[in-house]
């Protein structure tokens, strides 16, 4: 068994892992707070890589891309363990606690908390659910919300400016975005929303840009920086084609033949 996820309660996840694990692409469509329990995870996105170690808790933005590769620790485990902080949740306890904003500042695009007493035992807390000794309500599964929204808020105040931010994206710069994010294998939708459009109209402006439909664009960009990492870096295929948004070998191949008209081992 690679790893699995499960969803303990509506809002929190739990991910076990026994050997090296890679996941797949993910959007991230709300803010989440995750403590790994142990071994690593490696994150990639196009705002950098990080590492996140045993006993870390990290404060994970919405509305991003990241690749992750989970990695067990020497005896051989992998757990991590998030909850999520739902718009829905944040919005009711701004409004309750009368949350103003002040001017806002650039954040990288993780964001590490020590680990103090307090946000440790919160986790620790959450173990019963994991273990199914303990069963949980809608009510008490907001009130576990609530209770992160509290510690983080204890840790940082100035993560306000983050946590109760609820501007969608704005129309950001399409061509930079793309040629950040093209390894990203996510939907259409996912990328509309990440640069502030609608479905539509991220296709208008993508055809206005690119003269050409996003899939069809994707896989020719994808195929160009394939064809570079294998002439001008001499990688294998097999190293790089799920990093590069392709979902097996066999249709790389496929699709590279069909491009260049030759095969990987031909050049």
């Amino acid at each position: 068994m690679k790893g699995t996820t499960e969803i303990i309660f509506d809002k929190l996840v739990y991910s076990c892992a026994f050997e090296k694990y890679r996941g797949y692409e993910e959007f991230i469509p709300e803010h989440f707070l995750g403590f790994q329990l142990s071994g690593e995870t490696h994150a990639f996105s196009a705002g950098g890589n990080t590492v996140i170690k045993e006993n870390s808790i990290v404060l994970v933005k919405r509305n991003q891309l990241i690749r992750t590769i989970k990695y067990p620790n020497k005896d051989g485990k992998y757990q991590f363990l998030s909850i999520t902080l739902d718009n829905e949740t944040l919005r009711q306890y701004a409004m309750e606690n009368r949350i103003v904003l002040e001017n806002k500042t650039e954040s990288k695009h993780k964001l590490f908390f020590e680990t103090d007493d307090f946000l440790y035992a919160y986790f620790l807390s959450l173990s019963p659910y994991i273990n199914k000794t303990k069963e949980t309500t809608p009510k008490l599964a907001n009130l576990k919300i609530r209770e992160a929204l509290e510690l983080i808020l204890q840790s940082n105040p100035g993560l306000k400016n983050i946590l109760f931010d609820f501007a969608e994206p704005y129309k950001i710069d399409l061509e930079e975005f793309m040629n950040q994010n093209y390894m990203f294998n996510v939907s259409v939708e996912a990328f509309a929303r990440l640069t502030g459009r609608s479905v539509s109209g991220f296709k208008r402006d993508f055809a206005k840009v690119f003269h050409t439909t996003p899939k069809k664009w994707l896989k020719e960009r994808r195929l160009d920086e394939a064809m570079y990492l294998i002439k001008q870096k001499k990688e294998k295929p097999a190293d790089f084609y799920l990093d590069l948004g392709f979902e097996n070998l066999s249709h790389f191949y496929y699709a590279f033949k069909q491009k260049f008209g030759i095969t990987t081992t031909e050049i």
